[in-house]
């Protein structure tokens, strides 16, 4: 089987991947903030606390995480099906995937300072935060479908 039979069988199916497993990401990095607010609403050292810092640490090992290195991996590995490296549309989508990997950095490190005890920022700034991903898959859609430049 040549390369290019190879690639016709296989893209819808990384095609498909990328597409759920970005759900999965959009999805946590939406339900994440608000698991913060809760967790900043719970007193100290209560149980209630605790549940919520497990419930975060599972949030972000099991679907998070994973999910946001399957989907890069799948991406990178439709630029290159498709040969894409050298258009602008791509190169601006993987700046705000960076951006939105970014993010997902900061979240899990702000995670860990609330596991801590630490809740440097207000319930009302982390629920503005959790517009970021809305934005940004708003954002990168269009650079995939219209590819403006």
């Amino acid at each position: 089987m040549d390369w290019q039979t190879v690639t016709s069988v296989l893209y819808p199916w990384v095609k498909s991947a990328h597409i759920i497993f970005v759900i999965f990401w959009i999805a946590g990095l939406f339900l994440l903030p608000r698991y913060y607010v809760y967790h900043q609403e719970s007193a100290q050292g209560s149980a209630e606390e605790a549940r919520w810092v497990e419930r975060e640490r599972k949030l972000r090992n099991i679907i998070l995480t994973p999910a946001m290195v399957l989907v890069w991996a799948f991406g990178l590995v439709l630029a290159y099906m498709l040969g894409a490296w050298t258009e602008g549309w791509l190169h601006a989508k993987l700046l705000v995937v960076l951006g939105l990997s970014a993010y997902h950095g900061y979240m899990i490190g702000y995670g860990r300072k609330l596991a801590a005890g630490t809740r440097p920022v207000s319930g009302k700034a982390l629920r503005i935060m959790n517009e970021v991903p809305g934005v940004a898959a708003a954002i990168i859609v269009v650079l995939v479908v219209i590819k403006p430049f």
